[in-house]
């Protein structure tokens, strides 16, 4: 223990809790303006106004929503198991935060780069379903135990047509590391190398399926207010529920960053006369997230049973063949020797 904290370990560690910072501060305050952004846009959709008294513009009005979250009465449950009731946001939370530690946001600017991290963000992302399921049974009420089941039934079952769909992208670049994967899009024809064109189909199942992985309108079921009174987070009040909504919003930039990832060339230039960079990323994420909002404020709620419907039995066949086509033509050459020669082990 003493030999841990020599000057070159304690060194390290601040490196990295440094990296781990200048990742999550940044992220949590940009949640506040995207939150404001997400307001607006329903709002113009709707002709209101929408957010503009906190703040110049309202700009201001999510970190007033934040400290209204703060200063208020923390409200358990009289028959809550209390250590899972408390254990659950902060599983949601935290889960959707370590996740970033494999994103890059330009070459290089990564905390961990990871070989198998497209695994690793699976693997972190299918526990947080565990908060949810958590937080529905610690408090001890059947409304938000209904809307935990309703939530892990909806979250596997497309968690699953995310995977598929993301094994097509791995066979196209032949890794598994979101750098390698960002660079196989680097071609002279600028925006037209990137996989959303080969894989377009797969690119507008991935959107949808990021949609109701996140719990994100029209599939916003396990919290559908007619018919669950909330959902999963009834019973929470104050910071819990606002670690179970963070951590909700972080899910869903997660997602808009592996759409800018994974098919959509990252932090590359979309023509080649302009230089690549940070902004690039941020900007698609930033044009994803647009669409995501304006799903929101268009599409009426699906039903339960339409959306399990969807799920299973159109995005599952339909990603699974297209996996099988993708191979096809790896092993043939399809993409260039390179892939091939990955596919077939070589």
């Amino acid at each position: 223990m003493v030999e841990f904290f020599t000057t070159t370990n304690l060194g390290i560690a601040l490196l990295i809790l440094g990296q781990c910072l200048l990742v999550v501060l940044p992220l949590l305050v940009a949640l506040a303006f995207l939150m404001y952004a997400d307001r607006k846009i329903w709002a113009a959709v709707q002709m209101r106004k929408g957010p503009n008294i906190v703040g110049a513009f309202g700009l201001l009005q999510s970190f007033a929503d934040f400290l209204k979250y703060i200063v208020k009465e923390v409200v358990v449950p009289a028959g809550a198991d209390k250590p899972v009731y408390f254990l659950a946001p902060m599983i949601s939370l935290v889960m959707a935060l370590i996740a970033w530690a494999a994103i890059p946001f330009n070459d290089g600017w990564v905390i961990s780069d990871l070989n198998v991290a497209i695994l690793y963000i699976f693997a972190v992302s299918s526990l947080e379903v565990y908060g949810v399921i958590m937080g529905g049974w610690a408090s001890n009420s059947k409304y938000p135990f209904l809307g935990a089941l309703r939530s892990a039934a909806q979250m596997v079952s497309y968690e699953v047509s995310i995977g598929l769909i993301i094994i097509g992208v791995i066979l196209s670049s032949g890794s598994m590391n979101f750098g390698d994967i960002v660079q196989a899009q680097d071609g002279e024809y600028g925006l037209f190398s990137w996989y959303w064109l080969p894989h377009l189909p797969m690119v507008v199942l991935f959107f949808i399926s990021a949609l109701a992985e996140t719990n994100r309108p029209p599939f916003d079921l396990p919290e559908a207010e007619s018919e669950l009174v909330a959902g999963y987070q009834v019973e929470y009040s104050s910071t819990p529920f606002l670690l179970f909504m963070i951590g909700e919003l972080v899910a869903i930039v997660l997602m808009c960053a592996l759409m800018s990832l994974l098919f959509f060339g990252g932090w590359l230039s979309p023509v080649s006369w302009l230089p690549d960079g940070i902004w690039w990323m941020i900007l698609k994420m930033l044009a994803v997230f647009f669409m995501i909002s304006i799903v929101k404020a268009l599409v009426p709620r699906y039903r339960y049973d339409q959306l399990m419907r969807i799920g299973w039995k159109v995005f599952l066949p339909l990603s699974l063949a297209w996996v099988v086509l993708v191979a096809f033509f790896a092993q043939y050459g399809a993409f260039g020797g390179a892939y091939a020669r990955w596919a077939v082990g070589g």
